[in-house]
């Protein structure tokens, strides 16, 4: 199932370049405790360079790619760390001391320096989960949520706290086809394109520029647009669902559920309540109450967006 919701979130998304994989293992236990990583190619990895493509960010890809391509090999990472070494910022000397030796001691170092860098933190605790050391480990990520919730490092961070949640943030699917004038450009020109769409445009604009903010892990921001489309339109069912599905936080999953739980009343046929609603409730890891609202999504309005991605879901599910 995790495998499954993870090929369907990306699809979903055109997310920030992140460059190796945390492990985390899927958990039924009510109260989820941090647990070592499995670390056999070396501290995991993940950086964030958004839709940057100056000369740093694609430093930064190419070095993180090195270490990625090392797995288990010392003279591979300390290459990449050779790499990393060569490039003047923070996320670079995190990569340099996430290849090298004394890993832990260096990061630790990094956190005193930079007390308010959600990325330090994240990898700190990636450091000492493959030590063994779980509390600190927490500790560390629940620093880099504090710091820098609007941020990839806290998404990341969220997902470490809480392996009994599928990884990741759940993801909008607007009942509506954005315009296809944005499908030829780049995408950082489809970025601000939507961003200036939503300084000017209706609900749907406040909604597109939402999901591009989400899709680059900046969950708080992206919720803020979906609150202005609910301003600009309180009745439209997007806008009400987009806003729900803003609010979900894995250390409080019912103020979503609880905004949008009423909406499959109010609205007993749309398939983007149902979609919605059970794509949280896979996110909480209730398989068969998501799967029946799935079900639900897709005989309802089997064309529209919403619909097919509920028989998507339901299919990867399925196999």
């Amino acid at each position: 199932m995790r495998i499954a919701l993870v090929v369907a979130a990306s699809a979903a998304a055109a997310a920030a370049v992140a460059v190796g994989a945390a492990v985390l293992q899927s958990s039924s236990t009510a109260r989820p405790e941090p647990r070592r990583a499995a670390c056999p190619r070396g501290i995991p990895l993940v950086l964030d360079t958004g839709l940057r493509n100056d000369a740093n960010a694609r430093a930064l890809r190419r070095a993180a790619l090195a270490y990625e391509n090392a797995g288990r090999s010392q003279a591979g990472r300390s290459a990449a760390g050779r790499l990393f070494a060569r490039i003047p910022s923070l996320q670079a000397r995190v990569g340099s001391a996430v290849a090298g030796q004394g890993a832990p001691g260096r990061l630790a170092g990094l956190a005193r320096s930079h007390p308010r860098s959600a990325v330090v933190r994240l990898h700190l605790g990636l450091a000492l989960s493959c030590e063994g050391k779980p509390h600190g480990a927490a500790a560390s990520w629940r620093a880099a949520v504090r710091l820098a919730p609007d941020s990839p490092s806290a998404v990341q961070a969220g997902s470490l706290l809480h392996p009994g949640f599928a990884p990741g943030l759940p993801p909008f699917v607007p009942s509506f086809s954005p315009p296809r004038s944005l499908a030829a450009l780049s995408p950082a020109m489809r970025f601000r394109s939507l961003r200036r769409g939503a300084r000017h445009g209706g609900e749907q604009a406040h909604i597109l520029y939402g999901i591009a903010l989400e899709n680059l892990g900046r969950p708080r921001s992206a919720a803020h647009e979906f609150a202005l489309a609910l301003v600009q339109a309180p009745n439209d069912v997007d806008a009400q669902v987009a806003y729900a599905v803003g609010l979900f936080d894995k250390s409080r999953p019912q103020r979503a559920f609880a905004r949008l739980g009423p909406l499959s009343g109010r609205y007993p046929h749309s398939a983007s309540v149902r979609f919605h609603l059970g794509l949280l409730l896979l996110w909480v890891r209730e398989v068969d109450a998501g799967k029946r609202q799935l079900r639900l999504a897709a005989a309802a309005q089997p064309r529209s967006r919403p619909g097919r991605e509920a028989k998507r879901f339901l299919a990867g599910l399925g196999a």
